[in-house]
């Protein structure tokens, strides 16, 4: 809202008033070629078949774009979210449009169509509550279940907290601690480790510094986007003996390593979203407290989500670490912690990181 009201507005109003203008006498044109092409290939005549397809996919394609283009400059609806993404090259301009509320599609589509629907997750609350996906998916009025975890995670899993690294404000400081930690923790434990990142752009410096360390001790590092999909990562991971994997978003959730394949995972930062991301901004000014209404309860619920990478069956083992140490400083930080299943936690130095996950995993 914020934008339609800057003085520059203005002259996205008017230059959109002239494209108008230039824009009806061809669509006008455009109709009546398509009509007269309609008409001629109602007569059989199988050479326009063609022509004609593709000129009636073009007119509908015109349509839709015109028609974006009017909402997204004179009729902005309250319930959708619209924003403009710049090509790199700076020669292109990219329109979106999404909706404000996810809910009311859900009600509209799913709840009111259905007799039952049964929703089914590992993290479908936070801070031990189902009240933020409820109103996030407009099911008010859901019945809810939540049941404990089959996997005894105080003698599987060990959290530790390292209580000396710099909070990630400190970004120098936090990112040498992050590339050292990782250095000695995956030459104690052979690799076998997944690194959850919140940016792509710390993901590569972190490889950067610490792949040609670990290469020296037979340890391999996987990054993301390297060109490989994450599915061709994950096998080349299995396959590894010794290797770690680095990942941002999309290893945050539906990954399944199994067995000592997998035996570390590191969270670097809290999965906090981007408060510039427009479809953040525009949801959090939604809130009364954006932050404690919004921001955390994404956050917990994909920090749950990574959390969950590690322990897959019974069987399993493996350590937890959390190299953001807001868990322990911030008011917020309990939430974090709270909303985990029970396990082992450690609160330590960075320093005897390497020692204790070794020790916990029997190397």
């Amino acid at each position: 809202p914020g934008t339609r009201t800057q003085p520059a507005w203005t002259d996205v109003e008017v230059a959109w008033e002239e494209a108008s203008r230039a824009y009806a006498p061809f669509n006008e044109a455009l109709e009546q070629v398509l009509k007269a092409a309609g008409e001629m290939a109602e007569s059989e005549l199988e050479e326009i078949e063609d022509t004609f397809s593709a000129l009636g996919n073009l007119y509908t394609r015109l349509s839709h774009a015109y028609a974006t283009l009017e909402e997204f400059v004179f009729q902005p609806q309250e319930e959708r979210i619209y924003w403009v993404q710049v090509q790199s090259n700076g020669r292109g301009l990219k329109i979106n449009i999404a909706p404000l509320h996810t809910g009311p599609l859900m009600e509209r589509y799913l709840w009111h169509e259905k007799e039952s629907v049964i929703v089914t997750s590992a993290t479908l609350t936070a801070a031990g509550e189902f009240d933020y996906i409820k109103n996030r998916l407009y099911a008010f009025d859901a019945d809810e279940l939540a049941l404990g975890s089959p996997f005894d995670y105080e003698t599987s899993a060990l959290l530790y907290i390292p209580k000396d690294i710099p909070e990630p404000g400190d970004r120098h400081g936090h990112q040498r601690a992050i590339e050292q930690g990782l250095i000695r923790l995956c030459r104690a434990t052979g690799g076998r480790a997944l690194v959850l990142f919140t940016s792509y752009q710390q993901l590569q410096q972190t490889s950067r510094a610490i792949r040609p360390v670990l290469a020296r001790d037979g340890i391999s590092v996987l990054e993301q986007g390297e060109g490989a999909s994450s599915h061709a990562l994950l096998q080349t991971f299995r396959r590894s003996e010794q290797s770690v994997l680095l990942g941002t978003r999309a290893f945050w959730e539906g990954v399944d390593i199994p067995g000592e394949d997998l035996s570390i995972l590191v969270i670097v930062k809290l999965p906090f979203d981007v408060p510039s991301d427009p479809i953040i901004a525009a949801r959090a000014e939604t809130f009364d407290d954006p932050f404690y209404q919004y921001a955390i309860p994404e956050a917990i619920l994909r920090f749950r989500q990574g959390f969950g990478r590690l322990i897959r069956t019974r069987q399993d083992r493996g350590v937890v670490v959390i190299m953001d140490k807001r868990v322990l400083t911030k008011r917020y930080g309990k939430l974090f912690l709270e909303s985990l299943p029970e396990c082992t936690v450690r609160v330590d130095s960075l320093h005897n990181l390497p020692e204790a996950a070794a020790q916990w995993l029997g190397l």
